[in-house]
């Protein structure tokens, strides 16, 4: 990662705050939007990336403002993020970075989110950033900080529950980050083709939130995606949804393959985790045509995972049901 991004990074994880506030969440919080159809805002701005595809933050910083202020039909950043955050809060960023720079959420995606909570009056030391290993962590630009003030940034590593959770024919032990440290949940993956389960967006995300997702790849990883997405945790503790979409990648995923990324230069904001990765899926198979790919479909890997969660009501997969607001 080059210097001057981790700057910009260390800059908006450094405001130091208060200790830790009680793990209830304030009641008038919008856990999430039920407003039929499902919204979701597509912000892009070219000038997201300068030379050498450095992310421009300020630029990023305005893509994903933009996004909140239509998703809650707000006029200021404030307003906008104190409809879903309050400032007892403990948040936790959720982002996916096993595969280290280029493949995982950019540090200036969550400078930004950072940014935004801290509007919504979350104070510093209440938000967490974090994935399944400092390890991953630590190759994909963000430094680690378990102590010391200001945000904190670590990995689970073996930090699960003891006891699995059992929903279906998923089994696994969730991470206590999200289980028992945090009151609320932003999900920021980056948008990418997968191997098995056609794409890693929203949902896919969370098998960086138990303990052992090898097993759970069989039939595009469905149902296993839709079933974790509905534990209690994932599901009522997700405030808001901001995608990375501003290099993806369209083949060969979820490992890196700079051959397949492009220059997207965007940002999804949604609360519906399956209206985001239907989008997100959209935009794949859009430039798996335009640069000669097979559809997911026709390579083997079907986005199973949207039906299933639908019927499981995490979110709606038609598109009659949907909103899609694009900016720039």
């Amino acid at each position: 990662m080059e210097k001057q991004s981790r700057r910009e990074f260390l800059k908006g994880m450094t405001v130091v705050g208060a200790g830790v506030v009680g793990m209830g969440a304030a009641k008038q919080v919008l856990a999430q939007d039920k407003k039929e159809p499902a919204l979701v805002v597509l912000a892009r701005d070219p000038a997201a990336q300068g030379e050498n595809h450095r992310l421009q933050p300020d630029v990023v910083r305005k893509m994903v403002f933009q996004g909140m202020k239509k998703l809650s039909g707000k006029k200021t950043d404030a307003s906008a993020w104190k409809s879903y955050f309050a400032p007892d809060d403990v948040v936790g960023i959720k982002i996916n970075c096993l595969f280290g720079r280029g493949a995982s959420t950019h540090p200036e995606v969550v400078a930004a989110v950072v940014e935004g909570l801290k509007l919504a009056g979350v104070k510093a030391n209440n938000i967490i950033v974090w994935d399944r290993s400092d390890g991953d962590l630590a190759k994909s630009g963000f430094p680690i900080n378990r102590e010391g003030p200001g945000v904190k940034c670590y990995g689970t590593n073996d930090d699960y529950e003891d006891k699995p959770v059992r929903i279906g024919s998923f089994v696994g032990r969730f991470s206590r980050i999200l289980t028992q440290k945090i009151t609320a949940l932003v999900n920021v993956p980056i948008l990418k083709d997968h191997g098995t389960g056609g794409v890693t967006i929203a949902c896919k995300n969370h098998y960086g939130s138990f303990d052992n997702p090898g097993p759970y790849h069989g039939n595009n990883c469905d149902p296993f995606l839709a079933e974790l997405c509905s534990y209690t945790a994932v599901r009522d503790k997700t405030r808001l949804i901001v995608c990375d979409a501003i290099r993806p990648l369209a083949n060969g995923g979820p490992s890196l393959h700079n051959e397949f990324l492009w220059d997207y230069n965007g940002i999804l904001v949604a609360t519906d985790p399956i209206a985001l990765d239907y989008q997100g899926w959209q935009i794949i198979e859009a430039r798996r045509k335009e640069i000669g790919l097979p559809s997911l479909a026709e390579a083997g890997r079907p986005v199973r995972h949207l039906a299933t969660g639908a019927k499981m009501g995490l979110g709606t997969n038609d598109p009659q049901k949907m909103r899609l607001i694009k900016i720039g």
